[in-house]
């Protein structure tokens, strides 16, 4: 057993709602502080205030990424989601700072991982184990991992959930809202309400690891006999709301695979690219928290080790056979087709300018050139993504923009990028026109 000594490098979590409020409030006050200042520096420059000069600030970006660091939870989870906007909604300044949050979590010090610990498995936990790793391996947004064997023989890796996160998304997220809204970072006329009211529940569910905990289960069953992954399985012996036992994968970063031969590093993608096509057209059902580290490398066996389950999106069946649709519209350039199906996607509604709606579906168009390529995509060499950013950008700069696409196609397109990003670190290249097809002929013969 590892000693209980304090921990340097953790930070206590701010527990309770009153104290998370009052540390987001204090957050915001600051940054407003900040940015004042820098617009005054300007003023005495001779120079016009600008906000994403104010915002993009040392002072700016050290304050939000070091405070959401700190209050992990649902604030530190809504900034990695922010983080993923392509311009839309956010300043590019802004999500650059908020890209820093993609990085591991302060894990939290001793004494409070034990209280969690009395609170979800009685203060004599500690008999029921052989070892346990005091020192978190991993630590994240809600929670955070150790290392653990059981007295009869079983390798676990223990998620442990951080005190006060799961009663204070609501006002995590409140208060986020409100920090984008009082900085000025949001268009006056952009409607936030669905994106947060759907970012909440995904956060309920997140933070509720018996949710988790069915997921994992779910997952586990649907891709049982799947020789090209495996999954944790789940103890639930030692589960609970606020604790997520699992089994010890031994594993490698897929980084493990960049001097790897070519053909190696083509097939790992092709096959989380196939992953998602399955998830979202056969099991409807999505993890849509693309982290790299969630995917990891089994040495023995050469599979993919799929990890975290909380963020789990499921499609109801009408939308997925619009996304068909729209899929099989795509692949046959048919632009009033394509219209149509993003019309009932609602990627596009009646508020759409005839500028903006030509925007949107000439980045629709090209996205979709991996999917009409005959050859294999090159992801390695692709400049496709700067390309996509820098016409989302124009697309958030027009003030005008009021829709905010449902929630659903954010978590897939976030999905999708950060597949994208997997592909293009490993270089590969993947027939994705073939791997697309399947789906169409299928969308034909429904």
């Amino acid at each position: 057993m590892t000693a209980w000594n304090d921990d340097p490098d953790a930070a206590p979590v701010p527990e309770g709602r009153l104290g998370r409020m009052l540390r987001l409030g204090g957050m915001t006050t600051g940054l407003m502080g900040d940015m004042a200042a820098s617009g005054l520096r300007q003023m005495a420059r001779g120079e016009r205030p600008r906000l994403q000069q104010m915002l993009l600030t040392p002072q700016t970006a050290a304050r939000v990424t070091r405070d959401l660091r700190k209050m992990r939870g649902a604030a530190m989870k809504m900034g990695q989601m922010l983080s993923m906007d392509p311009g839309v909604l956010l300043p590019p300044e802004m999500t650059t700072i908020l890209a820093a949050l993609r990085d591991e979590a302060r894990h939290m010090p001793p004494a409070q991982l034990r209280d969690v610990l009395d609170s979800a498995w009685g203060p004599d936990w500690r008999r029921r184990f052989a070892r346990f790793d005091v020192r978190p391996f991993a630590a994240a947004s809600i929670g955070q991992v150790h290392r653990a064997r059981t007295h009869d023989g079983r390798d676990l890796a223990i998620k442990v959930q951080y005190p006060g996160v799961r009663d204070s998304v609501d006002s995590d997220i409140d208060n986020i809202a409100a920090l984008l809204r009082v900085s000025g970072m949001v268009p006056r006329g952009v409607d936030l309400s669905p994106m947060l009211e759907d970012a909440r529940r995904q956060l309920h569910a997140e933070a509720d690891y018996e949710s988790e905990a069915r997921n994992l289960s779910a997952f586990g069953h649907m891709l049982a006999d799947s020789p090209d992954f495996v999954l944790p399985a789940l103890h639930p012996d030692l589960s609970t709301p606020q604790v997520l036992a699992m089994s010890y994968v031994d594993s490698q970063p897929l980084d493990a695979l960049l001097a790897a031969p070519q053909d190696q590093r083509d097939q790992t993608a092709r096959r989380l690219i196939e992953l998602v096509l399955r998830e979202l057209f056969t099991f409807r059902t999505m993890q849509t928290d693309p982290n790299l580290a969630n995917y990891r490398l089994d040495p023995a066996t050469g599979r993919i080790v799929l990890l975290d389950f909380g963020a789990v999106t499921r499609f109801g069946p009408d939308l997925t056979q619009n996304f068909r649709q729209l899929l099989d519209a795509a692949l046959g350039r048919d632009r009033m087709a394509i219209e149509a199906a993003m019309l009932r996607i609602g990627y596009i509604d009646a508020t759409t300018l005839p500028r903006q709606r030509d925007l949107i579906l000439e980045m629709f168009d090209l996205a979709m050139i991996p999917l009409r390529q005959r050859a294999p995509f090159d992801f390695g060499t692709s400049d496709l993504v700067t390309r996509l950013r820098d016409m989302g950008l124009a697309l958030g700069r027009d003030r005008d923009l009021t829709h905010v696409p449902p929630a659903e196609t954010m978590f897939l397109h976030r999905k999708i990028a950060g597949i994208y990003m997997v592909a293009a670190r490993l270089k590969a290249r993947v027939p994705v026109n073939r791997l697309v097809e399947v789906y169409r002929q299928a969308n034909a013969a429904a």
